[in-house]
């Protein structure tokens, strides 16, 4: 597994254990503003925190900046909060600002979503910061404004309210097993949406969790070859991630190596499950003795490319 699904896997990895006590809830829009706030006191000079601080774009020429998860990015678009097949969620957390590249996209896919699948349009979860950067909650990655999460439940049909909009619960798409995907939730728009995903050549990867993979797997068709591009990991029960690749030219964006591991329906999908389980069933560890291990701290704005301090002081 490359260094950079290690590190998130083993980030999922806790928050896949507390899953079944959380059983498909959603922060609320208030105890995000706590765990910000809390974020910023403890380390106020963290790269999260500078960036996450931050309300507007810089007014740059657009660029994607380092890696999907030690960069930043200049010039974002934001993804407007309704669209004619789209609604924006969780609003107060100000990450609908991506690449004008991944932006555009997303609104040409949300535009054929109700021929793909029969709804009504997506609804959008996180994109990145305004100057993207590592976020205060939440993801490792979406740093480069190439990342977009979009929710599994389809939009309705009525615009929703900002409470909703904060407050409304996804549906989680796994079994109670870890297995397989609910049979009440998951359809097969569902398949045919991931799929017309992964069939755009922009698009680097989607990443879903193994439960769902599962079912790709099963459902994928004569052509298969969409599959490649479509990775399991933990978490992602909600939502699938939709990551784009570097635009052309861009040598400010390191991208990843392109997918050359085959469907990743086999012995890999296998793995991936039983480690899940494992996590999320495995009888607790008995308590530490000693000392709490000092937390690492976060990254720091050095960590993150030379380019991001003028970004981040860009007016």
């Amino acid at each position: 597994m490359p260094r950079f699904h290690r590190r998130i896997a083993a980030a999922c990895l806790l928050a896949a254990a507390l899953l079944p006590a959380a059983a498909g809830a959603q922060s609320t829009a208030e105890e995000e503003a706590k765990r910000r706030a809390a974020n910023i006191a403890a380390f106020p000079d963290a790269a999260r925190a500078l960036f996450g601080q931050k309300t507007a774009p810089a007014n740059m020429q657009a660029r994607a900046i380092g890696s999907y998860a030690r960069g930043c990015l200049a010039g974002a678009t934001a993804l407007p909060v309704d669209g004619p097949s789209w609604q924006v969620m969780r609003l107060n957390r100000n990450r609908y600002w991506g690449h004008p590249v991944l932006i555009e996209y997303l609104e040409d896919l949300a535009r054929e979503v109700p021929r793909i699948t029969g709804w009504p349009g997506l609804l959008v979860g996180d994109i990145s910061q305004p100057r993207g950067g590592p976020m205060l909650t939440g993801h490792a990655s979406h740093q480069i404004g190439l990342d977009a999460d979009l929710w599994l439940t389809p939009m309705p049909r009525g615009r929703l309210d900002r409470e909703a909009r904060e407050n409304m619960p996804a549906v989680n798409m796994a079994r109670a097993d870890w297995r397989d995907v609910d049979p009440r939730h998951w359809t097969p728009a569902h398949t045919r949406l991931i799929r017309a995903a992964a069939s755009e050549p922009r698009v680097e990867r989607i990443f879903v969790n193994p439960a769902i993979k599962v079912a790709l797997c099963r459902e994928a068709g004569a052509d298969r070859t969409w599959l490649n591009k479509v990775r399991p990991i933990w978490g992602h029960n909600y939502h699938f991630h939709i990551r784009m690749s570097c635009p052309a030219g861009m040598a400010s964006c390191s991208g990843q190596e392109p997918p050359n591991f085959g469907d990743g329906c086999g012995q890999e999908l296998t793995d991936w499950i039983e480690r899940q389980r494992a996590a999320i069933f495995a009888p607790p560890k008995p308590p530490r003795t000693g000392p709490a291990p000092k937390p690492k701290p976060p990254m720091a704005l050095d960590e993150l490319p030379a380019e991001c301090r003028q970004v981040l002081v860009s007016r």
